[in-house]
């Protein structure tokens, strides 16, 4: 099996790309930041605070998760309920940048995510996953962008969903997640030794598409 493991901060474009990518290589798309997300609604919906361990551990041996790949979309199962929708909600944001955090949620997901690497051709993103989950993927991407950037597209984002937020709002949310991911005592955000940088900054989507298939297609010679 090939893995491509692509890495990156918040709002980097990592699943825009990932997706585009994975469709083009015939790979199954896995979006790790999507299992984080719905634990972070699943102890948001008990009412809990997701940056206390306490709590969010407690809930972890009630929760199911599991994906579904319908039409080439990852869908994402909560307890039997398809909450892709939910998940992408802003405030599941920072619910999954604190419960990733905690050590006894990512060995919760670890076992998942390396079982899809094995038995599958897969693209996986996430922040961790060149450096911890696919240590030896065949081809490492570390995706980035100024945080002037990343909320920029943020706030375009939100609009077209009928969402909006304030970009200053946004901005900080995003530096304040930028800091979190970075700083965690486990797995934190950081490109992998041998992974190659992708600023995003001045490019188009398109052209970091095609990038990174260039890149992957020299892999697979």
């Amino acid at each position: 099996m090939i893995n491509i493991a692509i890495d990156g901060p918040a709002g980097a474009g990592k699943s825009t790309v990932a997706k585009m990518v994975a469709k083009e290589l015939g790979f199954i798309y896995i979006d790790t930041g999507a299992l984080y997300r719905s634990i972070g609604i699943a102890a948001l919906r008990k009412g809990f605070s997701t940056d206390n361990r306490e709590q969010v551990i407690s809930i972890l041996p009630e929760i199911e998760l599991s994906l579904k790949f319908v039409d080439g979309e990852q869908r994402v199962i909560l307890n039997g309920e398809d909450v892709s929708r939910d998940i992408r909600l802003p405030e599941a944001s920072m619910a999954a940048s604190n419960v990733s955090a905690i050590p006894e949620v990512r060995s919760f997901l670890l076992d998942m995510q390396k079982k899809f690497a094995r038995e599958n051709n897969c693209l996986m993103d996430g922040r961790d996953i060149g450096t911890v989950i696919l240590p030896d993927a065949e081809l490492k991407i570390f995706l980035t962008a100024s945080p002037e950037v990343r909320a920029d597209r943020r706030y375009k984002e939100l609009i077209e969903k009928g969402t909006p937020k304030a970009y200053d709002e946004l901005l900080e949310e995003i530096k304040v997640r930028d800091y979190n991911d970075s700083h965690r005592a486990v797995a934190p955000l950081k490109p992998a030794e041998d992974a190659v940088i992708v600023d995003t900054s001045e490019m188009s989507l398109d052209e970091v598409v095609e990038k990174i298939i260039s890149l992957a297609k020299d892999v697979k010679k």
